[in-house]
This record gives structure tokens, sequence and C-alpha cells, in this order.
């Protein structure tokens, strides 16, 4: 209808300041063929997570809720909280833990991560393979 104007809502400003940077970091190689995969992991107050294992390509990841005691082969243990963001490079390097540092309560975390199609996305380490590897990991804590 002439001189009907459609009210088109005006756009909030908060998308100016709406972006964070929680984590940039230069990955290593990513796999040939390498499709994403996006988890979500949950354990609960308390438990160690999964034993040391790899990943074929790299992965990141958000604390969600709780704390994650967190190692990666050639680092210290450290404690990533809710809010916070942690990577690994996958390929060859252990991944020696990701358990819940709280008793109190549950751990929830995201992991994107670079597969291989055809290949697990999680793969433990045996004992043997830590005894020979011992020397590349970092000095733990008293």
């Amino acid at each position: 209808m002439p001189g009907t104007h459609e009210h088109q809502p005006s756009h909030s400003q908060a998308w100016k300041t709406a972006l964070t940077v929680l984590q940039e970091v230069a990955p290593p190689a990513i796999p040939e063929s390498a499709h994403v995969s996006t988890v979500q992991i949950e354990y609960p107050p308390g438990d160690q997570g999964a034993p040391p294992h790899r990943h074929p390509g790299p992965a990141f990841g958000y604390v969600v809720e709780g704390e994650m005691r967190f190692e990666l082969e050639g680092e210290p243990e450290r404690i990533v909280r809710a809010g916070e963001a942690f990577w690994e490079p996958g390929g060859d390097v252990i991944h020696y833990q990701d358990g819940n540092a709280r008793t109190d309560t549950r751990l929830r975390f995201v992991v994107t991560m670079l597969c291989v199609p055809g290949q697990p996305m999680l793969v433990l380490v045996d004992d043997e393979e830590l005894k020979q590897r011992a020397h590349l990991r970092a000095p733990r804590q008293s």
C-alpha cells in the first residue's frame, strides 16, 4: 500500500563486542583427507578421565564446566578451568591426562578434532611405550 512503511527492527550493536578470542594457535600439519568431529566429554567428580592416549590430528577444546587436569607429553601438568581453551597437536604426542581435577562437581568439555577417516579418534598408549618415552614426560609436581 502506498504510504505504508514496513518497520525494520534496528540491529543491536552487541555484535561489535560479542567476540572474544579464547586461543589462537598455528597447528601442525593437518592429516590428509582429514574430517572434523566436535564431541562433548563429561566426567563425574574426581574421575581420572581417559588413560594415556593420542589423536591422529590436532584437537582444540574448551572447558564448559568444572576443571580439567591436562597434561601433554613434554609439558607440565596444568589445570584448565571453565571458560578456558586448550589444544594439542595430535600425531605422535601422548596426551597423559584429561581427568576431572575436582571431586565436588562434574567436568564437561567440548573438543573439535581433525580426524583421519578409517582411523579411531583416540588410540590408547600401552605401558611398554610409556616406559620407552618416559624421558619425554615433563617432571611431575610432588
